[in-house]
């Protein structure tokens, strides 16, 4: 019997980046090489095999039989790797891997990620930012923290907190007499900055909805700024340049130090969706995954009871008027 060559681990590790991301360009972005040096090492792991391990669909890539058994081998056995690695020696560093989509990490979790760190500085902690949703066996991800459209919840985890969304603005925004934003109906006279993610599974709360929530219909406004990420419309509203829907817990930090204000109050607050942990099977019993996911519970609990000091009002009580 010919004997099959013992096949490179470059080339499997290749293989299983891109089989996970059904990309070669994404596979090589995320192994620091070039698109073409992943599509050769597949190629050369193909001609080892003798057997194809993807097909060509629609100008894109889908895994063959040969490579969906394969992606299942070659995931878990490097899986296993990892975890003997980890638990080499007995001062082995604790690594975490955390996703979450892009406004709640730029916003909420990066500026707060430096008090998790002095409380647990064991822990090496990776924070994997991104609007798709991940699956966290495949993507070997311990923990996420999953929004969710109001009424909608993941198969399984824990609510942590529920969104308020509501109009929010530069307090210099408020300065202009000719301009008043003072009731509902005026902003019909200041440009509304629009949130329109890029390939969310689906959409957060708008400024339509949110005015058919209050039961407000505008003639018309200054204008629309639309931005894909919400990181975006919120410096573009502490900028000066309109009114933003600011979604909490995510804005709770600009409302609370007065980069941004509140101008129609507490009144104006709409319900949003809600916010999720949701942990890897394997994970869940891990100290560090249930240190992490005891740390964002009682800080976003915390923040919710404390949060009607971070509604500030524009200028008085009256701004609360519709």
């Amino acid at each position: 019997m010919l004997r099959r060559p013992r096949l490179s681990l470059d080339l499997l590790k290749s293989f299983e980046s891109a089989a996970r991301h059904v990309s070669f360009t994404r596979a090589g972005e995320e192994l620091y090489v070039t698109q073409s040096a992943v599509s050769r090492a597949v190629k050369t792991l193909e001609e080892q095999l003798g057997q194809p391990l993807f097909r060509r669909v629609n100008r894109g890539l889908e895994l063959t039989d040969t490579g969906r058994a394969l992606q299942r081998a070659v995931g878990e056995a490097l899986r296993r790797i990892e975890e003997a690695l980890d638990g080499l020696g007995s001062a082995a560093t604790p690594r975490l891997t955390v996703t979450t989509n892009v406004p709640f990490a730029s916003l909420w979790l990066a500026p707060r990620l430096p008090q998790f760190a002095r409380l647990h500085p064991e822990v090496d902690l990776r924070l994997a930012a991104s609007n798709k949703v991940m699956d966290l066996e495949r993507e070997h991800v311990d923990l996420a923290i999953r929004w969710m459209p109001r009424g909608a919840a993941p198969g399984h985890g824990d609510l942590v907190a529920a969104e308020r969304v509501l109009p929010v603005c530069a307090p210099a925004l408020l300065a202009d007499p000719e301009r008043p934003l003072a009731t509902r109906a005026d902003l019909a006279h200041h440009v509304l900055l629009q949130f329109e993610p890029d390939g969310m599974r689906a959409p957060w709360l708008d400024w339509t909805q949110w005015l058919v929530d209050r039961g407000i219909g505008l003639a018309g406004s200054a204008g629309t700024v639309r931005f894909s990420h919400y990181d975006q419309v919120i410096q573009a509203a502490i900028d000066g340049s309109g009114v933003a829907l600011g979604r909490l817990p995510l804005v709770t930090r600009q409302l609370r130090s007065g980069l941004l204000v509140a101008p129609l109050g507490r009144d104006a607050v709409a319900d949003g969706g809600s916010f999720f942990l949701v942990a890897a099977e394997d994970a869940r019993q891990r100290p560090e995954v249930r240190a992490f996911a005891a740390w964002v519970t009682d800080e976003l609990r915390r923040e919710a009871a404390g949060d009607a000091p971070a509604l500030q009002l524009g200028d008085a009580n009256t701004m609360c008027e519709a």
